[in-house]
This record gives C-alpha cells, sequence and structure tokens, in this order.
C-alpha cells in the first residue's frame, strides 16, 4: 500500500474507531466504565490503531488512539518469560510515534487477533449482563450454547472460553491458545471471545461485526438470566444451530448486514 493510501486509510479507520468506542462506551449500556475496555483496527499488514492506555471509551479522541506495529508486539508473545518492565517496554517501542501515550497493556491480544484471517476490528468490554454470568459457576455454558437463530448468525456456533489469566501477555497467550482449539473442534474461525471473571472480546472484518457479536451477546446473557429464573435456560440442539449456520439466508443476510 502506498504511503498516500496508508494514510487515507487511517484516517478513515480512525474515525470509525472512535464512533464504535464512543457506542460500546455509552454510560446506558453499562458495558464499560472509566478505563475499561478497549479497541482497535487494523490501518494496513504493518500497523494497526488501538486505544491508550487509561482512556475512556465514551470520550475517546484521536489523543487517545495510537499506531502501532505489529512486529515486536507479535514477537513478545514468543518470549519466554519476559518480565513487565520488558513488557512495558516492548508496548512503548511499537508505538510508530514516539510522543504518543502508552498503548492499552491488551495491546498484546488486539495485536494476535487483527493478524488472524478476516479480522479487522476488535472490541472488548466489561458488560454487566455478561459478566453477571462470566462470574458465576455457568460461565462456560454462555459460550458453549445458543439461545436463538440471530445469536448463531451474529456470533457462530460457539464463542472461545477463557479461563480466569492475569490482563496482558498472559491473557494474549490464553487468548491465542482458546482460539486455537476453537480451530481444531469447531473447524471455522470464532467471532468471540468470553473471559472469565472480565469480559468479551468480539472482532471480525468490520466495524458492525464488532458492534452485532457484542450487542447480540449482551442479549443472549439478558435472556439466559431470565431463564434460568424460569428453571432454564433450554438451548438450541446441535442440530438445529448447524441448519441455522449452514442457511444460504442466513448468509445472505449477514452480507447486507455487513458482518
Amino acid at each position: 500500500m502506498s504511503t498516500q493510501n496508508s494514510t487515507h486509510n487511517a484516517g478513515q479507520r480512525l474515525a470509525e474507531l472512535l464512533a464504535l468506542s464512543r457506542e460500546l462506551g455509552l454510560p446506558e449500556r453499562r458495558m464499560a466504565i472509566l478505563g475499561e475496555g478497549n479497541t482497535s483496527t487494523r490501518i494496513d499488514a504493518e500497523t494497526f490503531l488501538v486505544k491508550a492506555s487509561g482512556s475512556s471509551l465514551s470520550t475517546l479522541a484521536e489523543a487517545d488512539v495510537v499506531a502501532c506495529r505489529f512486529a515486536p508486539l507479535l514477537a513478545l508473545l514468543e518470549r519466554s518469560q519476559p518480565s513487565d518492565d520488558e513488557v512495558d517496554e516492548t508496548l512503548l517501542a511499537s508505538r510508530i510515534d514516539p510522543a504518543a501515550r502508552k498503548p492499552s497493556v491488551e495491546a498484546v491480544f488486539h495485536a494476535w487477533l487483527l493478524s488472524q484471517p478476516g479480522v479487522d476490528w476488535v472490541g472488548h468490554t466489561h458488560p454487566v449482563t455478561i459478566n453477571s454470568i462470566l462470574c458465576s459457576p455457568r460461565a462456560r455454558e454462555l459460550a458453549d450454547h445458543r439461545l436463538c437463530p440471530d445469536e448463531v448468525v451474529c456470533c457462530g456456533p460457539a464463542s472461545v472460553f477463557v479461563p480466569y489469566t492475569d490482563p496482558g501477555l498472559a491473557l494474549a497467550r490464553a487468548i491465542r491458545r482458546g482460539t486455537e482449539q476453537f480451530r481444531a473442534t469447531h473447524h471455522m474461525e470464532p467471532r468471540v471471545v468470553l473471559l472469565q471473571n472480565h469480559g468479551i472480546i468480539t472482532f471480525g472484518p468490520t466495524a458492525a461485526a464488532v458492534r452485532a457479536a457484542m450487542s447480540m451477546t449482551e442479549k443472549a446473557a439478558s435472556i439466559f438470566l431470565g431463564a434460568a429464573a424460569l428453571g432454564g435456560p433450554c438451548f438450541l440442539r446441535p442440530e438445529d444451530i448447524a441448519r441455522i449456520g449452514g442457511r444460504r439466508d442466513e448468509h445472505y443476510r449477514q452480507r447486507a448486514l455487513n458482518l
């Protein structure tokens, strides 16, 4: 990509990333408060944009977004036992502009997810409804099952489930491990990662895909909680999920919704 095209693409992506971030951070959505959550988008094969550490999704501004290089962060995943100081140094060294703010501590998992097939956008939040389940003994059920057809359409047949892991490099490695296990089981790419006692990550080729999977999982969590109070939930059967996932009309709807 030429420098001119890369700069234009970065400007477009930045504007859309700010809009996505502020939407996910709306106070009434109860998905992120203070410095919770983060978002990112790919610029090109070498670089991406990610929320700066300590900034708020609800008020995210251009100065709160950092352009980073993939290479040093992906290399960090392969290092044996880097110290916390070495991780911080790598985060700072990944910045394209040395004067920019420090990237989110979760920039490592953003870099890895954005390097995966079909992923140009990533969103991570801590929704109250979803965490009501992820902080309970039934957390894995929310990941392993589906409740409604549209949940399959927007979120796939299941979600990656990651047991509680220390945020930062350890979590990035756990997300990679869980994603690879998901691929081996389902023979497809996931769209949602659920983090026990932590929150949700959604990702895909568009910002719309991030929004859809985030909102649909939030809705599914609300239904789960309501159904649990009435003796449920009753999950879709595997054959029903496979049928919905393979329907041509649902594939058409996914394209129409820009998922």
